[in-house]
């Protein structure tokens, strides 16, 4: 059964997309732990993230750099943290997080609550620091 990070990619189930090319996607954590929370993911269902091929583990990171970049550029944060944890999803993907200190990136933590149009001006401005 696909995950819902593949039915994200099929366009079976609505996202707020932050960039995008043929072999990955990134987009916005509908339970944030902050404003810009974003998930990476290969297009490629593969669960557990040292079991991709080396081709896409590499490009993958190399993604997560360039979409990390834009969030540093747009949203208010000390750094953009990151976190691999693979169990809540069986699909292999990267927590990107706008933090101000160790503790932002406390998944126990509350999520944020934000509205739709949050959630689109938030991708909005991230997808426009990545292609530009």
């Amino acid at each position: 059964m696909a995950s819902i990070f593949s039915k994200i990619v099929q366009g079976e189930i609505p996202s707020y997309k932050v960039a995008e090319d043929d072999d990955f996607l990134a987009f916005l954590d509908i339970n944030p732990l902050a404003k810009g929370h974003t998930l990476v993911i290969p297009k490629k269902e593969v669960d557990n993230l040292f079991d991709l091929d080396d081709a896409t583990y590499s490009g993958l990171w190399m993604f997560a750099k360039k979409v990390a970049s834009a969030i540093d550029k747009t949203m208010v944060c000390e750094r953009v943290g990151v976190a691999v944890i693979g169990l809540e999803v069986p699909h292999a993907h990267i927590h990107l997080v706008p933090i101000q200190g160790i503790y932002d990136i406390d998944f126990s933590k509350p999520k944020l609550k934000m509205s739709g149009e949050e959630f689109t001006l938030t991708a909005q401005r991230i997808a426009e620091a990545v292609s530009g």
